[in-house]
């Protein structure tokens, strides 16, 4: 089933179904009135929303009106917890590379994480606000999980069972920021604003058989003001599967329902594809002649982030996004 959370005045907006197509949704009246209530009952709420999917796909539920991504918040529009990890591990050698230090081989062992901004998500239409462009403002392309509640020390093996939810995000950086927190030795803050997500979140059986329990099997599709800017495959160099970085993220704590877990910036060997933010395009410029050529974005740039299956069907709608002034 597919599930989307409409704007309606509140923080935590109305949970809806939304159809296979995107076109169509329905409330979930009587079911839970947000996504989150839904996931702190699952067991209960689950089977309840799959029967209205069923029936809304089937044209038999009554009730129904169109599906606006604009209309719409993330589909957690704030959450408890929101874990980056970065599993693309080609990605971050290359980071490092590009300014020439070597990578600790225990980064192809073990995950990188960072708990990152989670009172507010920026909706998928909605625009990106920064206060000034010197901050190097980036976007980065990922896919992410949402959990159920996750018992501390949860095996990668068993790790997978509690996985409820897949959307993609937007996890905006502010490049030139972020040199001078990390040389503080205590990680990411001013330079990892809100971030935003797909109009819809979808249960792992929508996938088919792109999900094979950790991983999505597609490309994500990233476009820079119109221009594609690359379509790297998520299910290639993922290093640590969704399974690893729950279990990650859960080895010396509990994770509560509703917990987002991201795969950090999705990055293949094969430069052809392209890539899923600025940065990484900016170190293989420097690799290659020295020094970066693409700008990071202005005020007025346009990115959009989206999934499609192997009939180019969108799966969980785009995320199109402005960015713009702040103050």
């Amino acid at each position: 089933m597919k599930l989307a959370t409409l704007k309606d005045g509140s923080r935590d907006g109305r949970l809806v179904v939304v159809s296979r197509d995107l076109k169509h949704c329905v409330p979930a009246e009587g079911i839970a009135p947000t996504l989150q209530a839904a996931l702190d009952r699952w067991a209960e709420t689950a089977p309840r929303l799959q029967a209205l999917s069923e029936t809304l796909n089937a044209g038999e539920v009554d009730g129904v009106i169109g599906f606006d991504p604009v209309a719409t918040m993330a589909p957690l529009p704030r959450a408890y917890q929101w874990a980056d990890g970065s599993a693309y591990v080609n990605h971050v050698e290359l980071v490092r590379k590009a300014r020439g230090a070597e990578m600790p081989q225990n980064f192809w062992h073990d995950p990188l994480m960072y708990q990152g901004v989670s009172d507010r998500f920026i909706g998928p239409m909605d625009p990106v606000e920064c206060a000034d462009e010197a901050f190097g403002i980036d976007f980065e392309a990922e896919v992410a999980v949402v959990t159920d509640d996750v018992p501390m020390g949860t095996a990668p093996e068993q790790a997978g069972g509690y996985i409820r939810l897949v959307m993609l995000v937007n996890d905006v950086s502010l490049r030139n920021l972020i040199p001078g927190e990390l040389a503080k030795g205590f990680g990411f803050f001013q330079s990892k604003p809100a971030s935003s997500f797909s109009p819809v979140a979808v249960t792992p059986d929508e996938l088919g058989d792109a999900w094979d329990g950790g991983k999505v099997n597609l490309p994500l599709k990233v476009w820079l003001n119109d221009d594609l800017f690359g379509a790297p495959e998520a299910g290639e160099d993922m290093t640590f599967d969704f399974r690893r970085l729950v279990a990650h993220a859960a080895r010396t704590r509990h994770l509560g329902a509703g917990t987002i877990v991201g795969s950090g910036t999705v990055s293949n060997l094969d430069r052809s594809r392209g890539s899923c933010c600025i940065a990484e395009r900016r170190m293989l410029e420097t690799i290659d002649a020295g020094k970066p050529s693409t700008p990071f974005m202005s005020f007025g740039d346009r990115v959009r982030i989206e999934m499609t299956d192997r009939e180019e069907v969108s799966i969980f709608g785009a995320i199109d996004q402005k960015i713009v002034k702040w103050g």
